[in-house]
């Protein structure tokens, strides 16, 4: 069997394999390597390049930035702003925007990037308004691919087809001309999603969301009876606790009140100075009346001003609760433990203790079942809960990502962010460098960990992209891609200019659905340039008819890296691209073969 041969057997059952979505994609992925070296049509060394390739390692990168924005808050906060924008259930409003936001994104900086940054706000936004993320991300990555077209810096295949003009001693595409197709390509995407998107999209999927935590502080404050009770005040310079010892601080020997802990300002940690400070706080217990009038007789001020909304006040930068459960077998069984207690490691405070619901009481000693409210800094509570002798209700690092918005590191994470986007829109480095000079900042400045960062890359993405890498080589080297666009240009290339770019179109897009745009990209560009010498018309259309073709990767998860990107966070299988993906495909056709051509003329 050829190599043309072995390639195109190959091919043809790892797509059917996939297809079928009974054995991992990985499995499949990696098979389809190993097939093509065993069948000769490539090396060793080329079966296994992908997975060192500079797309691989970008694509990996772009997890970790996008695990840094979503652990300081950043993510809460833009997913905050966005459903403010769109409001609540406002399904076609919060699509718009976010299409909208991916394909300007993409122009600038590549749909992978754009994808990377957006998928966890996405992500956020379907869990805030109970949306299945389904419904959302398979539009994000679309609206990647029409915003690829936008501008000269939007996708490599840009460049390219920029450069054979000017290789040919012609006027390359300028930065913004792209635009002039790019514009009506998202603006048909974006109205195709929002009347078919519902109906042609999985309404339900595998994928496992968070809980929402953005109302976390309300829920427990209501769950132990605290709503009218337990406010932070910070001491102000006016304050007559300023200089006084922690242990003789009174609340005006109101009955009312209840002084829980002195915390440190910077820190939220149980007071250890010897006297109190401005920007100090005071965990007060009692009620909300009692509390504005120590208020303003002692000069205090709630943390951020009066919330409206209680138990708001406990959730910060710095601090926040966090709700643990007594397992069987606890060393904790049989001690007793009290609402302002503060624990043994002095870093955190005892807000509540129940048993089924009900508050102990004094002298009441702790058994299996009971939980237990604390109050503490964010790094305490992550530090002193893992502790066998309690169960923690809920994560304080995935309660901490959503409920705090624009936490601690929020400020480096943001300008690194942006540091990027310069990097990638400049072209100053290759995007791969600029990838990871990103995320070694954000892990030298101690906002995710080395381990963090393992966590965050999404593996089956990454090792598909690679595994993917060689059937596009074999393609490619076999010969295999060279003699269909050969026939193209025998069949089509006598019909006149409107055909050929109809066969372009059809072999560009086929191709780009298991190979790389840039690839194909690369493939067809030749022979565009020699069928449009061969008609004696511009090469200009057909180049930019080529170029909306290789962005029309929609039928498969593996056509580009943001299809495989929201794959496993939408709950998608192979085969939910090809329904949504089938009349924006149609819409492309349309745009390369009749609409460019009355831009650019023949």
């Amino acid at each position: 069997m050829s190599a043309i041969e072995s390639t195109a057997v190959i091919t043809a059952i790892t797509i059917a394999l996939f297809a079928w979505n009974r054995l991992p994609v990985i499995v499949v992925a990696v098979g389809a390597a190993l097939a093509l070296w065993a069948a000769g049509a490539v090396t060793l060394e080329q079966a296994l390049a992908g997975f060192g390739d500079r797309a691989v390692l970008f694509i990996a990168s772009l997890f970790i930035i996008s695990a840094a924005l979503e652990k300081t808050g950043v993510t809460a906060w833009a997913g905050q702003l966005l459903i403010a924008r769109a409001g609540e259930n406002r399904r076609t409003r919060l699509l718009i925007i976010i299409m909208t936001a991916t394909g300007c994104l993409t122009a600038l900086i590549s749909g992978g990037g754009a994808v990377a940054a957006l998928m966890p706000v996405v992500v956020m936004a379907s869990i805030r308004l109970r949306q299945s993320p389904s419904q959302l991300l398979m539009p994000l990555a679309f609206s990647a691919h029409a915003g690829s077209n936008l501008l000269l810096t939007g996708a490599p295949k840009n460049i390219l087809v920029s450069e054979a003009l000017e290789d040919a001693g012609l006027q390359g595409f300028g930065f913004a001309e792209f635009a002039l197709v790019g514009l009506p390509l998202l603006a048909g995407t974006i109205a195709i999603i929002l009347l078919l998107g519902r109906r042609l999209l999985p309404e339900q999927s595998d994928a496992r969301l968070p809980a929402d935590f953005s109302r976390h502080a309300q829920t427990l404050v209501e769950h132990y009876g605290l709503r009218d009770g337990v406010f932070r005040l910070r001491v102000r310079a006016s304050s007559p606790y300023v200089g006084m010892a922690p242990t003789d601080v009174n609340l005006m020997n109101d009955p009312r009140l209840e002084l829980m802990a002195v915390q440190a300002g910077a820190s939220a940690m149980p007071l250890r100075a010897a006297a109190v400070s401005e920007g100090d706080y005071l965990l007060v217990r009692g009620e909300a009346e009692a509390v504005a009038n120590l208020a303003a007789e002692q000069h205090l001020a709630l943390r951020d001003g009066a919330d409206e909304e209680a138990g708001q006040s406990l959730f910060s930068r710095h601090s926040g609760l966090a709700e643990v459960v007594i397992p069987p077998r606890s060393a904790l069984i049989g001690s007793a433990m009290f609402p302002g207690m503060i624990t043994d490691s002095g870093d955190l405070v005892v807000l509540a203790v129940q048993r089924a619901g009900i508050d102990l009481k004094p002298g009441d000693t702790l058994q299996a079942g009971d939980t237990i409210l604390l109050e503490g800094s964010w790094r305490a509570l992550d530090l002193r809960l893992d502790d066998p002798d309690v169960l923690v209700v809920n994560s304080p690092d995935l309660v901490r990502r959503q409920a705090v918005p624009m936490g601690v590191g929020a400020g480096v994470a943001v300008t690194v962010l942006i540091g990027l986007v310069l990097l990638l829109a400049t072209g100053v480095v290759p995007p791969a460098v600029a990838g990871l000079i990103a995320a070694c900042m954000l892990i030298l400045a101690g906002i995710v960990s080395v381990e963090q960062s393992y966590r965050a890359i999404n593996w089956t993405t990454v090792i598909l992209v690679g595994a993917m890498m060689p059937l596009s080589t074999a393609m490619v080297q076999s010969g295999a891609a060279q003699l269909v666009a050969d026939h193209l240009v025998a069949l089509t290339g006598g019909a006149g200019p409107l055909v050929f770019l109809a066969g372009l179109f059809v072999l560009t897009a086929s191709l780009g659905q298991i190979m790389s745009n840039t690839a194909t990209t690369m493939l067809v560009i030749p022979i565009a340039m020699a069928a449009a010498a061969g008609m004696g018309v511009s090469p200009r259309p057909i180049l930019m008819s080529l170029c909306v073709a290789g962005a029309a990767s929609f039928l498969t998860p593996i056509a580009t890296a943001t299809n495989l990107m929201v794959m496993g966070p939408g709950g998608y299988s192979f085969s939910s691209y090809w329904k949504l993906g089938t009349p924006l495909m149609l819409w492309f056709f349309v745009m390369a073969v009749f609409y460019v051509p009355l831009i650019w003329r023949f």
